[in-house]
């Protein structure tokens, strides 16, 4: 199966559980790990597994070897490991302090709700 498949079939299970903010990285020109990076947002703990364990499903079904998963104890921010294509799911406040987008060229989504402050860490 080729990479944008698997991209796409991964999309297409975040998307069935609600996944918001989902963005699409090729990272082939990046890394040699992979080619592609996903992530997505998802409102609640649970949601996050739910939306890692739908990635999970599909693409096994689909035939696609999982590498490996990780997060799912605290489901603030899972990874579904499908070889060339990495999935990151992750609660808005993780999403927005790790910023992997940034560190990968992407465009990162705002978070700040209309008329709400802004946020750091200390």
């Amino acid at each position: 199966m080729e990479v944008q498949d698997i991209a796409k079939l991964a999309i297409e299970a975040l998307e069935d559980v609600k996944g918001k903010d989902i963005v699409e990285l090729d990272t082939s020109n990046l890394t040699q790990l992979f080619q592609r990076m996903i992530v997505a947002t998802g409102d609640s703990n649970r949601q996050v597994k739910a939306l890692a364990n739908s990635v999970h499903v599909k693409l096994k079904e689909a035939g696609v070897d999982i590498v490996g998963s990780e997060g799912h104890e605290s489901g603030e921010w899972v990874l579904v490991d499908a070889g060339d294509v990495v999935v990151h799911v992750m609660l808005p406040a993780v999403r927005d302090y790790y910023d992997i987008e940034a560190l990968w060229g992407g465009q990162k989504p705002s978070f700040l709700p209309p008329g709400g402050r802004p946020w750091s860490a200390v």
